[in-house]
């Protein structure tokens, strides 16, 4: 048991939370919230990285025989965090404000709902499928996540970077109610007593 816990996809899932800090620790070098350009491009890098071994952690796992229900367990946890660590982070230095907080208030909404769902059907022995435009709609949310982490920095770079992640942070807000309906839709079923 223990060696299936420290294979080298579980490790991969633990290192993604472990990110979690240290991206937002980026933030905070100073000792206070300040988003310098040296703070995001080093928030940019860790969460590239911890973005890789999403990918990495399911694929290796199953090539390699070496799926687990730890791993089953902490990959969505894992995906949680990092999204809504960031949206929280950008939202409190200002990076995303005004109506571009519904965007995010809706992500981090969707999120809960469906591991809330998931956890009730899990208790039924129910599960329900992550369908492929979930999978593009995390991937849409990871790089406009990445956009919105280099921010001013990144608008020094490319202009329009800000505005960019933005955009698509909306998109991704969009699709996000769409999947959450389909889950909920699919789920609903077994959560009407009979």
């Amino acid at each position: 048991m223990a060696s299936r816990a420290l294979n080298i996809p579980n490790l991969l899932t633990y290192g993604r939370i472990l990110a979690v800090p240290l991206i937002v620790l980026c933030f905070f070098i100073e000792g206070r919230l300040h988003g310098s350009d040296f703070a995001r491009w080093s928030a940019l890098a860790i969460f590239i990285v911890a973005s890789v071994t999403d990918f990495f952690d399911g694929y290796l796992a199953r090539i390699w025989d070496q799926t687990s229900n730890i791993g089953r367990m902490l990959d969505p946890i894992a995906d949680k965090l990092l999204v809504s660590s960031i949206l929280l982070l950008i939202a409190a230095d200002g990076t995303i404000a005004g109506w571009s907080i519904w965007a995010a208030i809706i992500i981090l909404c969707r999120e809960i709902l469906v591991s809330g769902l998931r956890e009730y059907l899990a208790a039924l022995k129910v599960s329900v499928p992550v369908t492929w435009i979930a999978k593009w709609k995390t991937t849409l949310q990871m790089i406009a996540l990445g956009f919105l982490l280099a921010g001013p920095a990144g608008d020094k770079v490319l202009p329009y970077t800000t505005e960019i992640g933005i955009g698509m942070l909306w998109i991704a807000a969009l699709i996000t109610i769409y999947t959450g309906y389909d889950y909920f839709k699919a789920g609903l079923r077994h959560m009407v007593d009979e």
